[in-house]
């Protein structure tokens, strides 16, 4: 009764942090900042998800695989939201491997510091 009574706890908690999560990409500005919000869902309740697997389950064969599924979505994410962000870049403002122009050279003599 009680393993239910958590399992459903953890499920329901799960499921709050994805609605939150979508909540959060849809009332951001920009791709950007919708990127944030996309972590959490991508994270946070696929641990939650686990842990009540744990709880329900117990510790076997399966939930060793549940476990091993979460490491690789855990340790995937920073570098899928890299990627991601990189690529939103390179769609907004070009190759970012370009060197930088220069700015244009003063003629003349560069202003004094100011000493303090």
């Amino acid at each position: 009764m009680i393993r239910e009574i958590i399992t459903d706890g953890l499920l329901a908690l799960a499921v709050l942090t994805v609605a939150a999560a979508a909540l959060g990409v849809a009332v951001m500005p920009d791709a950007y900042a919708r990127l944030h919000y996309v972590t959490p869902a991508a994270v946070v309740a696929p641990l939650f998800v686990t842990l009540a697997i744990f709880v329900r389950e117990g510790f076997d064969e399966n939930t060793g695989e549940t476990v091993v599924a979460l490491v690789f979505m855990v340790a995937a994410a920073p570098f899928l939201s890299h990627a991601t962000i990189r690529a939103m870049r390179v769609r907004d403002r070009g190759d970012w491997r370009q060197p930088r122009r220069q700015p244009p050279q003063r003629s003349g003599k560069q202003p004094a510091r100011e000493s303090r």
